[in-house]
């Protein structure tokens, strides 16, 4: 069933060199997002100094609004053309890090480089949008999933190596390349776009909050960012939880974690092929509601011991989790005005993400007085719940929706 979408994508030249932008660029990016805290906490000793590089990269998603106001206002090709190079100098600074003396350097460059990355999703997807077919959204954005989880099996392996042998400009170099090779790519997309049109005097603020007025006045749209959120939230928690878990329920060393987390991504690369065929046979919110009730489930499953157990759970984690991120992105594509398109996704986008930041940290501070077993059971019903609360609500916004 996986196969036709592959092909159906990469027949179309704009579908199929949009996804190599998004490869080649994925790459240097999940390097560059392991690297970083490996090369801080290297040069300082400091584990919160080295965490800080992950919040250094997350940040920028809060301005996500302001920044898709940016990418309605420019032409989208020239954006990915332009912001792709910019970062690719702008990690050709860190060649001059060597020392605890240089670290701040790093911190400078990833806020920045974050913010290009919120910047460069928003033109991406408001692109795609337009120039890519209705029918092909689901199949693109199913593999767009699967090669940005595909890109984190490789490439943080690739980028560890790297470092171990050459250092920390060795991995900031292949990124600042991949980010050339992705503007590459972008500037030769057979796309033709209308001009933008000017901001109105005085209406900032007003484009600023489109994004939110157009989500939160759209049935389609609301419950699955909603949902979206909901999932993000429950997927901070169990990330803040294993490490306990691995500890208290498996038993194992800490490094076991690495196994489960590839198991999940093999997971996450599985329903990205699968996400299209499955999208145009299902409406958006009973796909997002299956799999947050299969990742709502899974998580759950892990209070109870065993490798097997812990193995399934994994992939079943990772199968469920991007149901409703792909589907929540694919409604936000088709419902959306072009005018309106980048702020109204990367709008969603923060929504969805903020609340996993806040669960990490709202989790590292349970899991240190609650048995994580009563957590990881009370994560997965209320996960259970959410899921159902969605499929309920769905007959409100049936006129609205249509499978793709």
């Amino acid at each position: 069933m996986g196969g036709p979408a592959v092909v159906r994508v990469l027949r179309d030249r704009t579908a199929a060199r949009c996804l190599a932008g998004v490869v080649i660029s994925g790459f240097g990016t999940s390097a560059m997002w392991l690297t970083a805290g490996i090369w801080v906490k290297s040069l300082t000793g400091s584990n919160s100094l080295a965490a800080l590089t992950v919040f250094a990269l997350w940040a920028p998603a809060l301005a996500g609004p302001a920044l898709g106001a940016l990418a309605d206002r420019l032409p989208r090709k020239a954006l990915l053309v332009r912001v792709n190079l910019a970062l690719a100098c702008l990690l050709g600074a860190l060649v001059l890090v060597d020392s605890v003396r240089s670290v701040w350097l790093v911190f400078v460059v990833l806020v920045p480089y974050g913010a290009g990355g919120v910047l460069l999703d928003a033109a991406e997807s408001a692109l795609v949008a337009r120039a890519v077919g209705a029918e092909l959204l689901a199949d693109f954005n199913g593999l767009r999933m699967t090669a940005n989880e595909g890109m984190k099996l490789i490439a943080p392996l690739a980028g560890a190596g790297l470092y171990a042998r050459f250092g920390g400009p060795a991995v900031a170099l292949l990124d600042a390349v991949t980010c050339a090779l992705a503007a590459l790519v972008f500037a030769r997309l057979p796309v033709r776009e209308a001009p933008r049109a000017p901001a109105e005097p005085g209406s900032w603020r007003g484009e600023l909050a489109a994004g939110l007025r157009r989500i939160r006045a759209s049935p389609v749209l609301c419950p699955l960012v909603a949902a979206g959120a909901a999932t993000m939230l429950l997927a901070g928690m169990n990330g803040a939880m294993t490490y306990a878990y691995v500890d208290e329920v498996l038993g194992r060393a800490p490094a076991y974690t690495g196994v489960l987390y590839a198991v999940q991504g093999a997971g996450s690369v599985a329903v990205g092929v699968l996400a299209g065929p499955l999208l145009r046979r299902l409406p958006e919110r009973v796909f997002a509601a299956g799999g947050m009730a299969l990742f709502a489930l899974a998580v759950g499953a892990r209070a109870v011991p065993g490798d097997a157990v812990a193995m399934a759970a994994s992939a079943a984690i990772g199968f469920g989790l991007p149901c409703v991120l792909i589907a929540a992105t694919v409604a936000v594509q088709r419902e959306t005005p072009d005018a309106v398109l980048g702020r109204t996704a990367a709008t969603a986008s923060s929504l969805m993400t903020a609340p996993n930041a806040v669960a990490l940290a709202l989790g590292a501070g349970l899991v240190a007085v609650v048995d994580v077993r009563v957590l990881t059971a009370v994560a997965g019903a209320a996960g259970v719940v959410a899921a159902v609360v969605l499929v309920r609500h769905r007959a409100a916004g049936a006129g609205a929706e249509n499978s793709v």
